[in-house]
């Protein structure tokens, strides 16, 4: 499905009926400030619901595990209709969704889904699987681009925060385009770190990503240089692209190594346009948005929201009804067509 399509259909299912929806208070708990995503994530969705005629309580957590639970057991207090919740840790809030279904609350899990609680309603989020095997296949065809007549290529991965189930999805997503090519010696992990409990990265801190990547440089490319890193979030890309600077890639004649990315954050867009990052994946704010207000409007109104998968997010207590977008991989050639056509960013945020 095109982009187009994608926003069309995230936006008609927010606006339906818009003017008949009844009046409510919706409780939106993000996780931090500190990623230009979730700051774009609350800010499409109080739009789109103030659009649609709700109220909001937009509270960020600041990566603070029980000031997130503080955050939503004030949301219940207060009496939001529902919560719209993306979650810190996952595996954090069963208590506080008891109290919420207790109150008669509905509850989505956004982006990130809600673990082990039998009170999540729906999941509003992206195909994170798929999200990974777009990162691995930018990087491959990265691989192939810049390091034509290298065999094998050394590589190095990156996974995101191990409280994050998303970062699993996005791993095995990627390790299905890759773990072939390991396997058949196309790819070689020179430092022989793999799996999620070796190579994720917690809070997803791009400083402990740069920490990681310094370490693996000085202990395993002394005498041989890495063509690629799997890096699953644009803010663990800046900090391994810094590492990597750092001992001279991307001048003389060390290439700079193909790194991925996700969420298409302004800085990395400037990277990618500069040639260091190679490749993101965009994930409309506002698309999303529209899904969750869509979801939030049929519970309300006692009706079923639309889903689109049903077997994909068991949470170890349910498997939680979720509708899924469309990711959107960018590189250099693609960028403007995606991220400026679209109106996502204007030129001048970029340029």
């Amino acid at each position: 499905m095109s982009f187009k399509k994608i926003l069309a259909s995230a936006s008609a299912i927010a606006l339906f009926a818009t003017g008949a929806f009844a009046d409510g208070l919706v409780g939106i708990a993000m996780p931090t400030k500190s990623s230009a995503r979730w700051i774009s994530d609350g800010e499409s969705m109080v739009e789109q619901f103030e659009e649609a005629g709700y109220e909001t309580d937009l509270q960020y957590a600041e990566d603070d595990i029980p000031n997130q639970l503080a955050q939503i057991e004030n949301m219940i207090t207060k009496g939001v209709d529902v919560l719209v919740i993306a979650a810190i840790d996952g595996t954090t809030l069963s208590n506080a969704l008891e109290n919420a279904a207790a109150s008669g609350i509905k509850v989505i899990a956004y982006d990130r889904l809600i673990r082990d609680s039998g009170d999540v309603d729906y999941y509003a989020t992206f195909d994170n699987f798929k999200v990974g095997v777009q990162q691995a296949t930018t990087l491959v065809d990265g691989l192939k681009e810049r390091f034509p007549d290298v065999s094998p290529w050394n590589v190095e991965l990156f996974g995101g925060s191990p409280d994050d189930n998303n970062a699993y999805f996005f791993y095995d997503g990627a390790m299905s385009v890759l773990q072939p090519m390991i396997d058949d010696g196309s790819i070689n992990i020179v430092s022989g770190q793999m799996g999620m409990d070796t190579v994720g990265t917690l809070r997803w801190d791009g400083a402990v990503a740069q920490a990681r990547m310094d370490n693996l440089l000085s202990a395993n490319y002394t005498d041989q240089q890495v063509h690629g890193v799997l890096s699953p979030y644009d803010g663990l890309s800046i900090g391994i692209l810094s590492s990597l600077k750092g001992v001279g890639y991307g001048s003389g004649d060390m290439k700079m190594p193909i790194v991925t990315g996700q969420d298409a954050e302004v800085p990395s867009v400037k990277s990618i346009l500069a040639d260091e990052q190679y490749s993101t994946i965009f994930k409309d704010t506002r698309a999303l948005a529209g899904v969750t207000v869509g979801m939030v409007d049929a519970l309300l109104k006692g009706s079923e929201p639309e889903i689109n998968d049903t077997s994909t997010y068991d949470n170890g207590v349910k498997v939680v009804p979720s509708y899924l977008l469309e990711p959107l991989p960018v590189t250099k050639e693609n960028w403007e067509e995606r991220l400026i056509d679209t109106g996502y960013y204007t030129m001048d945020q970029i340029k």
